[in-house]
């Protein structure tokens, strides 16, 4: 299977205890990740949500799987109905799942099986600030991220706010999972700066797939 997601030239980048990058991972169905993006768009489309808080987040936001990650006055959930149309969130793509599997057996996860994948959709000056992933139920199971288009700084620090920070650019196929010493690690993405590539255009997409089952 990882012969699917590999092309000329990956390789294994290490972040932090339990966290790698896997370069060019996604890069050879990068086309075939794109062309689902927009059929789920089709059907959930992009929104900019709107944290408990008031503020409008930058980033716009749709859903895939079982489960979607939004929001509502009260805080974060993960839920099967999209709020925006009132159905439930698109299925997730098999060659979603193909690689969210072949990634984290890379990183060496085995057993990941994710029922959530949030697509975030960055155009210039998008950002996500500095947060935990610590909404799922089973925090043993790990996050595997892809980026999709327009290279960005992805920041990632520690279980503290004002851990120190490592930034380093993503750019179109790479994976990064992280997971065990990790999983609660603060991480972000810096604004995204103008650009244009030939895949996406003048935006970056990211696949966040979780797992918001309980553990067994």
């Amino acid at each position: 299977m990882l012969d699917l997601f590999a092309d000329e030239s990956p390789w294994q980048e290490p972040l932090a205890d339990g966290a790698v990058i896997l370069r060019r991972f996604a890069r050879a169905q990068a086309e075939n990740l794109i062309e689902q993006i927009e059929r789920v768009a089709q059907q959930s489309p992009f929104r900019q949500m709107v944290t408990p808080g008031g503020y409008t987040m930058s980033v716009a936001m749709t859903n895939c799987g079982e489960r979607g990650w939004t929001t509502n006055q009260h805080g974060y959930l993960y839920s099967p109905d999209d709020p925006l149309t009132g159905r439930r969130w698109p299925a997730m793509p098999q060659v979603f799942r193909q690689l969210s599997d072949a990634a984290s057996q890379a990183a060496g996860y085995r057993g990941f099986a994710p029922d959530a994948c949030l697509i975030n959709r960055y155009a210039e000056g998008a950002k996500l600030s500095l947060h935990q992933d610590k909404d799922e139920p089973n925090l043993q199971q790990p996050i595997v991220s892809v980026s999709l288009g327009l290279p960005a700084v992805f920041q990632f620090g520690g279980l503290k706010r004002n851990d120190p920070l490592q930034r380093v650019m993503l750019e179109h196929g790479d994976v990064v999972v992280w997971g065990g010493a990790s999983r609660l690690f603060f991480h972000g993405i810096l604004p995204l700066k103008p650009g244009h590539h030939a895949a996406t255009g003048e935006v970056r997409y990211n696949l966040t797939f979780r797992s918001t089952s309980k553990s067994e």
